[in-house]
């Protein structure tokens, strides 16, 4: 696991790049590993959250460093988050501290794979550009 303290920036964000950070850092793309290695379905009885949580994991980037350990811990964790959603009692602490250390291991969260050294590269927003009304319109509108 990385290094305790603050979460790094990410490299673009950084002002000076002639420091070493420690470890080289990792870059992979965003989105599914073209190459995951056939996994077991969630399991149905799960709660909606553990079972989406699950799924989840497919479509992230950090995935394509799992191993199948890496694989059965994630099975572990959501069944974990499972039973503790699932559950008419309200979760202690100890119980969330463990399954956030569990889902750290497994990178889930940019601050753990920050600390890590590992960094996926964002894909740029697919969204349309918003059409741009000439200067005119809009001084014919404030005008009245």
């Amino acid at each position: 696991m990385g290094a305790h303290g603050p979460i790094p920036k990410r490299s673009e964000e950084r002002r000076r790049r002639n420091k070493s950070d420690g470890p080289e850092l990792v870059k992979a793309p965003s989105g599914a590993p073209v190459d995951l290695p056939e996994l077991p379905d969630p399991d149905p009885a799960w709660h909606e959250i553990a079972y989406d949580w699950y799924l989840s994991l497919r479509e992230s980037g950090q995935a394509a460093f799992y191993q199948p350990s890496d694989w059965a811990v994630a099975r572990y964790a959501a069944e974990l988050m499972s039973r503790g959603l699932s559950s008419d009692r309200p979760p202690n602490g100890q119980y969330v501290a463990a399954l956030d250390s569990v889902m750290a291991r497994l990178l889930t969260t940019e601050g753990d794979r920050r600390r890590a050294r590992i960094e996926l590269e964002r894909k740029p927003a697919e969204r349309p550009l918003a059409a741009v009304q000439p200067l005119d319109a809009y001084r014919d509108l404030a005008s009245g």
